[in-house]
């Protein structure tokens, strides 16, 4: 094999490993299944050449490669982004949800924010509870709630 020939199999395992490496880095942009398939074209191009290039083995092989790697995708990308629940938009759905007070709620304004899951939101009281205080959503209206302190969070 001449060098130009070489050339060609080291840039596919390096484009292969290239991949590879961004998908850990990144994980979800789905890089597992190319990644696969170049790298294992890179090794055949680099030993056994006339595989890849003239014969349908050399399909098949990559084939193969592309099957494997969507068996492993599939449980990879479970274990690295499981399922949560989806992220609220309405006040409304909040009822009965808990949080944690983040800035002071003070009676009867909307200076009060909470916490629940990774949302933020306005929240109002009619007494004051303070930061860390764990809450509980009593009513959403708009882009805000109303909450009342659980176990005895409120300042009196």
């Amino acid at each position: 094999m001449s060098g130009i020939d070489l050339t060609l199999g080291i840039v596919l395992v390096l484009g292969g490993i290239i991949l590879f490496a961004l998908e850990l880095v990144h994980p979800g942009v789905l890089l597992l299944i190319p990644g696969s398939i170049i790298l294992t074209a890179g090794f055949l191009y680099l030993l056994v050449p006339n595989v890849l290039l003239d014969s349908p083995y050399g399909i098949g092989i990559l084939l193969l490669a592309a099957l494997v790697a969507t068996l492993v995708e599939i449980p990879y990308y479970r274990y690295v982004a499981p399922t949560h629940r989806p992220l609220s938009t309405t006040a409304s759905g909040l009822e009965g949800e808990v949080g944690i007070v983040i800035a002071p709620v003070v009676p009867n304004s909307l200076q009060g924010k909470i916490r629940i899951r990774s949302e933020v939101w306005s929240a109002r009281a009619n007494v004051p509870i303070p930061v860390g205080a764990q809450v509980r959503v009593v009513r959403g209206e708009g882009v805000s709630v109303t909450v009342q302190p659980i176990d005895g969070g409120a300042q009196h």
